[in-house]
């Protein structure tokens, strides 16, 4: 658990890393609240860390320009924060990623003491960290690009190849990626149909950045849009399931995104679930594996799906 000496430092690495930061920034990475990142910035200024502050809308903090401190020793945390991200980048579907992973592990080892390194090749041999399987192969350079316009807020043109259609050049505004199950996906505005749209990245082609820019909204969660577009895809069944067990059990076994739970609601007898899907039929298998009892209350088509995955069971169970 970090506590508060390593939350000052790591506050002192954000302000050496930026060249201004917000209050409410600053809270939001270092999981605190805004009273004390004040209390922090107080710790650095008693130790002589010249710490400016800007007051009104867009102030902030931020170091004296040409401050720094050399760089600081990886903690514990940190260390295990470093090698548990490489580890999970191998499995990210990036045709160069494992040459660049090795790249990144070489140049820190070189500024590791030997104790640091043990610990670091430690972690890397007895850990492994098991994602969904990536489905596709991606471009690393247009995943770069894509990146480069959320960091830069700048407009990108691509290709984009919808299921049974013929390509189709568009324009969007980057806001943020998302991978989820094996795929990545870009979620931005779109101006060839003037709307919020989602794109997977293993359907574009052609990416290349444009002079415009854009301003990103600030409250746009990329997980949650991603999981709302899904949700509402054209010719998708809605579904209203009554799961009989308390809410901190919902996420344990059905391990959803945290983004999904907004799907559920507390009612009388359980968690009421309102969602949709594409497939009567996977939904009836998926519900099957609950370890829990629910109750069905739309559509009727899920029922008749769940009474015949049922009649399958018994039909195996009694051969």
């Amino acid at each position: 658990m970090s506590g508060p000496t390593t939350r000052v430092l790591a506050l002192l690495e954000l302000l050496q890393a930026n060249t201004m930061l917000s209050g409410h920034e600053i809270a939001e990475r270092l999981h605190v609240d805004r009273r004390t990142v004040r209390r922090y910035i107080t710790v650095l200024e008693t130790l002589g860390v010249p710490v400016m502050t800007e007051q009104g809308r867009y102030g902030g903090y931020s170091l004296i320009p040409g401050y720094k401190l050399p760089p600081l020793m990886f903690n514990d945390e940190e260390t295990l924060a470093i090698v548990l991200g490489l580890l999970a980048a191998r499995q990210l579907g990036l045709d160069d990623a494992a040459p660049a992973i090795s790249s990144v592990e070489a140049k820190l080892e070189r500024v590791m003491p030997e104790g640091l390194k043990r610990r670091v090749r430690s972690i890397s041999e007895t850990t492994r960290i098991v994602l969904p399987q990536s489905q596709a192969r991606y471009d690393d350079k247009s995943l770069l690009l894509l990146t480069n316009g959320v960091q830069q807020e700048r407009r990108v043109s691509l290709v984009y190849q919808a299921p049974d259609r013929e390509p189709l050049p568009r324009e969007i505004d980057p806001y943020g990626l998302v991978f989820r199950r094996g795929r990545w996906y870009i979620g931005g505005y779109c101006h060839l149909r003037k709307a919020l749209r989602t794109f997977r990245l293993d359907r574009i082609s052609k990416v290349t950045l444009c002079p415009e820019v854009f301003t990103r909204p600030r409250d746009f969660d990329a997980a949650k849009h991603l999981t709302d577009s899904l949700n509402n895809l054209p010719g998708n069944s809605a579904v209203s399931v009554l799961i009989h067990c308390h809410p901190e059990e919902v996420v344990d076994f059905l391990g959803f995104h945290p983004c999904s739970v907004d799907m559920f609601r507390e009612v009388e007898n359980g968690l009421l679930m309102e969602t949709q899907t594409d497939s009567i039929d996977w939904f009836a298998r998926w519900l099957a594996m609950m370890p829990v009892d629910f109750t069905v209350l739309a559509p009727q088509s899920l029922k008749d799906a769940l009474r015949k995955q049922a009649n399958r069971l018994h039909r195996i169970a009694d051969q």
